[in-house]
């Protein structure tokens, strides 16, 4: 989990064990930019614009208890093997994306699996832990199925026997399924399925003091089941260096301390 806030967020005061990371990996031109801005703002471009990796970051307010979760939407070419490693290592939830109609990209997240699992493997039996990666694969294009280069066999074959895996075909361009999707992803990591798009109200920034209200920590509140979610519009990628002693630390003290940790600023 990721322990970084903007100075702006301080006031927000989250648990260390409510931040959270969720990484988009795929290959380029499969629609990972198109989802991301669909889970933040409900919209999409038409515009192919490559991406090299864009940070963004959303708070929530969820029957009383503050959540962040940081949202890192990588580069298809990767060119720096050991940065994708690390994006990697840093990951508490992923979604892996190919296009229905592009093969090649279906290879990707073959190979994107099989390394992600072998990585945090690495870590985790550093700090004698379970492997539970929460993980989504997404068959995008679903508006291009006349086109379709990848059979429904070899995708069930992908996921089968992974109880923390599942799989779905979506369209960001019609936005079907997209919602759906989220809230498998977010139950697979036992997080409040709250955090999917259509299931809080959206606030902007200069309603942040919802999200701090000590009203919301009421029971009366709490009881009755509101939902609050706001983008960061400031929010700023924490350092590799960051990044890197959080890893260590991580390995060094397998966690024990999250609980009494903060998401503090670096």
């Amino acid at each position: 989990m990721i322990k970084k806030m903007s100075p702006s967020e301080s006031d927000f005061d989250i648990p260390a064990k409510n931040c959270y990371r969720m990484v988009i990996l795929g290959s380029t031109k499969v629609g990972k930019t198109a989802i991301v801005s669909r889970f933040l703002n409900a919209k999409f471009d038409e515009q192919y614009t490559p991406t090299i990796e864009d940070f963004h970051r959303k708070l929530y307010s969820i029957k009383g208890d503050v959540y962040q979760l940081d949202i890192l939407d990588t580069s298809g070419n990767h060119p720096f093997p050991a940065m994708r490693r690390l994006s990697i290592l840093t990951g508490d939830v992923f979604i892996l994306v190919f296009s229905l109609d592009n093969r090649d990209s279906f290879q990707e997240v073959q190979r994107l699996k099989k390394q992600i699992f072998e990585t945090k493997s690495c870590l985790k039996n550093k700090i004698k832990e379970n492997i539970d990666v929460p993980l989504v694969i997404c068959g995008n294009k679903g508006d291009r199925d006349f086109y379709r280069e990848v059979q429904q066999e070899e995708i069930e074959q992908l996921v089968a026997g992974d109880e923390k895996c599942a799989y779905f075909e979506i369209s960001a361009k019609r936005n079907e399924n997209v919602d759906k999707m989220f809230q498998t992803l977010f139950t697979l990591a036992k997080l409040p399925h709250e955090m999917s798009p259509d299931l809080h109200r959206k606030v902007s920034v200069q309603y942040c003091d919802i999200l701090r209200s000590k009203s919301l920590k009421n029971k009366k509140m709490k009881d009755a089941g509101e939902a609050f979610g706001m983008v960061n519009p400031c929010a700023r990628r924490p350092s590799v260096h960051s990044d890197l002693m959080y890893i260590k630390e991580k390995a060094i003290g397998g966690g024990q301390g999250k609980d009494k940790e903060r998401c503090v600023i670096s």
